[in-house]
């Protein structure tokens, strides 16, 4: 694990391997160890660097929102100290919302881009009324709020199958501090659509969904790359492709970077 300080700010992040630059980022209340099983296969042939986001793992909190603006900026601090100039990102949940944020702020710096169990729409209102139900929830009762919302992440045919898998994304996101649960929330709830890129950006995008994903609805994710020359990969399950179908998906992650 490396540092660095950015606004003041202690950033966290990993970097291993030669080759085409390989950005992954993490989810709301996950951190970099998400993406443990992925390094050492990726790394084989590709430089690959993982960050921990603002309020999340060994990376501080910055202030009372952390927007996803804030979150790429942070990203790209990280991507100059490394001297890269370019790099293909693949962002699970949060992590997608922040890479097209990138995306929109540092065009140039983007080889292809990978929306695992994310979207490229904002909040709709009755997600941002729960946005402020999780805020409340996560003040009361910290620990609760964070086994519910681990646990709902999950399609319901694994919740028994995946049991101590689920009990140590737990553990992991309970090193996570309530302001920055707070503050990814507060950021998570302002952040625009960012549609278009989907639709006019001139590199390769990948959109992964599961298909009983308890939070993203499927159907309406599918509306988004309408018309659009985004590859689409679909897995029978929930929110977390990369514990539910992890084997599978390393091999498509492997398959689009050779495509870059």
């Amino acid at each position: 694990m490396k540092n660095i300080l950015h606004k003041n700010t202690n950033i966290a992040f990993s970097d291993s391997g030669k080759g085409t630059a390989i950005v992954l980022l993490h989810g709301f209340l996950e951190n970099q160890k998400m993406w443990d099983a992925f390094v050492p296969e990726f790394s084989k042939k590709h430089r690959v660097i993982t960050i921990d986001l603002l309020g999340h793992g060994e990376t501080e909190c910055m202030g009372y929102v952390h927007s996803m603006e804030n979150n790429a900026e942070a990203v790209h601090a990280v991507l100059t100290h490394l001297r890269i100039r370019k790099a293909i990102f693949a962002g699970h949940s949060m992590g997608g919302y922040v890479a097209l944020a990138f995306a929109e702020l540092f065009p140039e710096m983007m080889k292809g881009l990978v929306l695992l169990n994310s979207t490229s729409r904002a909040d709709s209102e009755e997600r941002k009324l729960n946005r402020d139900r999780a805020i409340k929830a996560v003040k009361q009762s910290y620990v609760n709020f964070i086994r519910m919302s681990i646990a709902n992440l999950f399609s319901e045919d694994n919740r028994e199958r995946l049991d101590t898998e689920i009990e140590n994304v737990k553990k992991e996101a309970l090193k996570t501090p309530l302001q920055g649960i707070v503050a990814s929330l507060e950021g998570m709830k302002i952040r625009i659509d960012r549609e278009v890129l989907l639709h006019l950006t001139p590199y390769p995008k990948m959109l992964i969904l599961g298909e009983k994903d308890p939070v993203l609805n499927y159907n309406e994710s599918l509306e988004q790359i309408e018309d659009t020359d985004v590859k689409l990969v679909s897995f029978p399950d929930g929110h977390m492709s990369h514990i539910e179908n992890q084997d599978e998906l390393i091999a498509v992650l492997l398959g689009f970077f050779k495509t870059v």
